[in-house]
């Protein structure tokens, strides 16, 4: 199968000839495997997925999943995540080198050492952490419900939440917490997207509504917009990319701006054609969620390569904290 250079919504790109999108499906049906998407990854690998959504939707199909393997188009925690549920599944990853900056701002021996800082504090880690740092905590979260899981630990427990600062700010404005510990890391592609590049997106288009993810660095403007009057609040939403497609199903907005990384753009559009939707920040693209190209996903699929292992002690004790993640928050609303 030819593969060609094609340009896409988020720039010129390696992309599939045609027919490519049958072969990949033959193929994983002779492996007897379901591929999974992050809503971050290049249109083409949505568009051929059996599942697209977020971190914990994407979770809870993995644990689900009755197919022999498992391929996941994402970052390689997403993989490891994967594996981590279904242990007696193959996991493969188009190519393992597709890593996380938010992830890799957090190591597990820098765990161990804060929470020996703070013996007895309940340990919340994003889920985008490696499988280690996962096995040396209590509890996993998503962006979708991180504050669900902070609620849930009982009110004079510290909690350390990790790795991501703006996410934890978040949690700790709608908690109300004061005993929150947060790591100061961060994404580099959702750091990008600061105050001034949403204020000055809004100014440009005052009648747009409003989407951020609560990783992004605007978050706490787009709030003090609301506050100061200058954007009404029914038309800022800070939400995970799960929530921003609720979102979009729902709205009647003209044009919304959305502060995320740009592969959103592509399931917004689809759930709802009629309304324009935009990115706040067109240079939001993570480099590490597009390195799974079509040429990579169809050699995967033929040659059964890059596999996903996590060693079994790790993987057991992270096991119960991914667990614990996918039984708090709303159900999920199926494949996105």
């Amino acid at each position: 199968m030819a593969i060609e250079t094609i340009t896409t919504t988020t720039g010129t790109t390696t992309g599939p000839a045609p027919g490519w999108a049958d072969e990949v499906r033959r193929l994983a049906r002779e492996r007897d495997a379901v591929i999974l998407a992050h809503n971050y990854q290049l249109a083409e690998i949505q568009d051929v997925a059996d599942h697209v959504g977020d971190s914990l939707a994407l979770s809870r199909i993995a644990a689900a999943a009755g197919n022999r393997e498992i391929v996941f188009c994402g970052v390689h925690f997403m993989a490891e995540t994967a594996k981590i549920l279904a242990p007696g599944k193959r996991v493969l990853i188009p190519d393992a080198a597709a890593g996380c900056s938010l992830a890799d701002t957090i190591h597990v021996e820098e765990l161990r050492a804060w929470k020996a800082a703070h013996p007895g504090a309940v340990v919340v880690a994003y889920v985008n952490t490696s499988a280690a740092v996962k096995a040396e905590s209590d509890i996993c979260c998503t962006s979708s419900n991180a504050v669900d899981v902070v609620a849930s630990v009982p009110a004079d427990r510290e909690v350390l939440f990790l790795p991501d600062r703006h996410l934890g700010a978040h949690v700790q404005r709608v908690t109300g917490r004061t005993n929150l510990r947060i790591w100061p890391g961060q994404c580099h592609v959702h750091e990008g997207i600061g105050g001034d590049v949403l204020r000055a997106g809004i100014a440009a288009d005052p009648e747009a509504d409003v989407l951020v993810h609560p990783e992004c660095a605007c978050a706490t403007s787009a709030l003090s917009l609301v506050a100061s009057g200058e954007i009404p609040a029914e038309r800022v939403r800070i939400v995970s990319t799960g929530g921003m497609l609720d979102e979009a199903r729902r709205t009647g907005a003209r044009r919304v701006l959305v502060a995320t990384e740009v592969g959103m753009l592509h399931q917004l559009r689809r759930a709802n054609p009629g309304t324009v939707f935009d990115a706040v920040s067109e240079r939001a693209v993570c480099h590490y969620m597009k390195m799974i190209t079509p040429e990579k996903l169809l050699r995967t699929l033929r040659e059964g390569r890059d596999e996903v292992v996590v060693p079994a002690d790790v993987a057991e004790r992270a096991r119960t904290a991914v667990q614990r993640m996918i039984e708090i928050g709303a159900p999920m609303a199926g494949a996105e």
